[in-house]
């Protein structure tokens, strides 16, 4: 804990390392070269079993903004929860091991929360290819701001931002009574709508200042490998939701319809996938989500977010049984 007259730090960027010794450096470096200068630097080593750990460690012999927990084998949350726990900044920012961020990464987001006075700041990204190729992810010239209500629906709808907690610089007063789940593997969906919504502000901007590496050992390459979807995955992610469903209304109750609708939407996608790519193994949750989307039909179709490539899903994959319940 800092002393009394220590001058604490204005943002605490948060790195979860765990076995990624030939990217790591990348993404350290990346941080130390910022423009940006008053920060500290927690890296959690995550019970690494290759080399990460003394990488990190070896950097933080030569910057004193660097602080190294080392710590058993976990989930991603609850690595971050130990991040969180041991900041001292205003802010809080993270980044992934296997990324990097551009040099003006926390001048730009820690100016755009300043200058509007918000809770939480955004910019744009890139995704970066093992083959090289660069795709923009959402890169645009407006600045958006957004209160609650707007930035929840904007995390669900991610037509310019997503739950993924890089790319946004964060009050640490947030996190004072919210926490990564320390169990399981996608821990941004179940956390970081729950920040919007508490949030009085969110500004955003679309300038790609960080940069996401993708490869299939990512967590998220199942976005882009169907055969990757399985059964955990699926039950991870509609347990998920329905527990947003179930916060939202009681922190946003103007958003219960359209956080019933997003489960729906989700289950659609999904069944859309799993037919069409004929994915196996995943037989229970394809049935519950079958269940639930027939029951709800009538509702999920005249919803005013349904779009209409989502009702010729219905049509397609949807059985017209009705008064069915599901277990």
């Amino acid at each position: 804990m800092p002393t009394s007259s220590t001058k604490l730090p204005i943002i605490s960027v948060i790195m979860l390392t765990y076995n990624r010794e030939t990217l790591v450096t990348r993404a350290i470096n990346s941080i130390l070269r910022q423009t940006f200068k008053d920060f500290e630097f927690i890296i959690v080593d995550n019970g690494s079993t290759d080399c990460s750990g003394e990488i990190a460690d070896e950097y933080a012999k030569t910057d004193n903004r660097i602080k190294v927990i080392h710590r058993e084998h976990g989930n991603i949350g609850s690595g971050r929860n130990a991040g969180i726990d041991a900041a001292n900044g205003t802010y809080i920012a993270f980044i992934d091991d296997d990324d990097w961020a551009m040099p003006d990464f926390l001048e730009f987001l820690h100016a755009l929360a300043k200058n509007n006075r918000a809770d939480i700041s955004i910019c744009g990204s890139w995704r970066q290819y093992e083959n090289g190729i660069l795709e923009p992810k959402y890169i645009f010239d407006d600045i958006f701001l957004h209160v609650a209500e707007a930035a929840v629906t904007e995390v669900i709808l991610r037509k310019y931002y997503n739950s993924a907690t890089p790319t946004k610089l964060f009050t640490k007063s947030l996190f004072d009574d919210i926490r990564f789940p320390v169990a399981g593997k996608y821990d941004d969906i179940s956390t970081t709508y729950k920040l919007f919504a508490q949030s009085r502000l969110t500004a955003v901007q679309g300038e790609g200042k960080y940069y996401f590496s993708r490869h299939d050992t990512n967590n998220s390459s199942v976005a882009t490998n169907h055969q990757l979807l399985g059964q955990h995955q699926l039950e991870e992610y509609l347990s998920a939701f329905r527990e947003r469903t179930s916060y939202l209304s009681q922190a946003l109750p103007s958003l219960i319809d359209f956080a019933k609708w997003s489960e729906w939407s989700y289950m659609i996608s999904m069944v859309e996938k799993i037919r069409k790519h004929d994915i196996s193994g995943c037989d229970e949750p394809l049935k519950y989500m079958l269940c639930e989307l027939t029951q709800h039909r009538n509702a999920f179709v005249s919803a005013p977010w349904t779009r209409e490539f989502e009702r010729d899903w219905v049509k397609e994959f949807l059985p017209k049984r009705k008064g069915q319940h599901c277990d």
